[in-house]
């Protein structure tokens, strides 16, 4: 083990609208001593997620800390009952090579560390399709708008990391199924690999005029992860009764922090008589977590959701791939593996 832990922080200077080269800092310190109750992991896969960049700029982050995320590790040592070293887990870890989880070690209340069976499914699959994204995407299309066949669902950002899911979730229910990507092989890969009727690309001069011809019916469902230019594209085409779950507005992650584009956009969909639910996947953990995991686990063990992740390597190439990631240039979920996988 090295005597030390790198982690990466945010500098120590005003975060900017969007990540620079020197808006994040390396840095090293002992790795920590498991207490009682506690347990000590070493990362393996480090979560990039377009909300990580919210929370840094609303100084959610304590400062000098490694960077929030959710991370899969395996345990190092352990004084935590039922957890043995060599276990793999879900915790949240950060951008650091080593953490703790456990009694007192803060993290997000819906973000709850857990052992994995490796058996179930590929371990870097917990903070993708088997974790939180895929609970983003059942619990948004599923649980709130609830498509019914035949009715027109749209999926903003659909070769992502939630979109790519919620998408399919949404053609398990019979309904006809538009995604929205960007470059013509992301576009190819949503309607030829994971089944969606069509995809458009909001790279194309004519997005708006595209968009509505594939959607001659309306708009009846709306997974929104992105806002902007694509929102106010797709607007106009929802259909009295539609739904609409705002899952992220990764084109306002650059606003200043007290602004609150959310809200704007929703009080924008309520005036065309759409049902808005802000999702905070947090609310769902307990009460819908264990019928998550048997009903997507059994989806992706029979082929049902394809899942397509974009896996970097080393702690080094965090920065990069995050600032890639908030631009849209990741393919598919984005990970970056900052050590050994010993399942592959």
């Amino acid at each position: 083990m090295s005597p030390m832990n790198r982690y990466w922080t945010l500098a120590d200077h005003p975060v900017p609208a969007w990540p620079g080269p020197d808006t994040f800092e390396l840095r090293e310190a002992p790795i920590p001593k498991p207490g009682p109750g506690q347990a000590l992991t070493r990362t393996i896969y480090v979560s990039l997620d377009p909300y990580q960049w919210g929370y840094k700029r609303r100084g959610v982050e304590p400062k000098g800390a490694p960077c929030h995320a959710r991370t899969v590790a395996q345990v190092v040592e352990s004084r935590i009952d039922g957890l043995a070293p060599g276990d793999f887990v879900f915790c949240t870890n950060g951008w650091a090579e080593y953490g703790l989880m456990g009694d007192g070690v803060e993290r997000p209340a819906y973000m709850i560390p857990r052992k994995l069976d490796p058996a179930r499914g590929r371990i870097s699959q917990a903070v993708g399709v088997l974790g939180m994204l895929g609970l983003t995407a059942y619990a948004g299309m599923i649980l709130q708008c609830d498509p019914k066949p035949g009715e027109t669902v749209v999926v903003s950002a659909a070769s992502g990391g939630v979109g790519q899911i919620a998408g399919q979730l949404a053609r398990l229910r019979d309904a006809r199924v538009l995604g929205i990507a960007g470059k013509d092989e992301k576009c190819r890969y949503v309607a030829d690999e994971l089944g969606f009727d069509a995809c458009v690309s909001h790279l194309s001069p004519t997005f708006a005029q595209d968009l509505a011809a594939a959607c001659p019916a309306g708009v009846d469902v709306y997974f929104e992860n992105v806002g902007g230019a694509v929102f106010d594209a797709v607007l106009p085409l929802f259909n009295p009764g539609s739904r609409m779950t705002i899952c992220g507005l990764i084109a306002h992650y650059g606003d200043a922090p007290e602004a609150n584009a959310g809200a704007e956009l929703a009080k924008r969909a309520k005036a065309r008589g759409v049902t808005v639910s802000n999702l905070f996947v947090g609310d769902y953990v307990a009460d819908h977590q264990d019928e998550f995991l048997a009903d997507m686990g059994d989806w992706v063990a029979k082929g049902e959701v394809k899942y397509l992740e974009d896996i970097r390597e080393g702690l080094e190439t965090l920065p990069a791939a995050f600032a890639e990631m908030l631009k849209g240039g990741n393919f598919g979920k984005m990970l970056v593996r900052v050590s050994d996988d010993p399942t592959l």
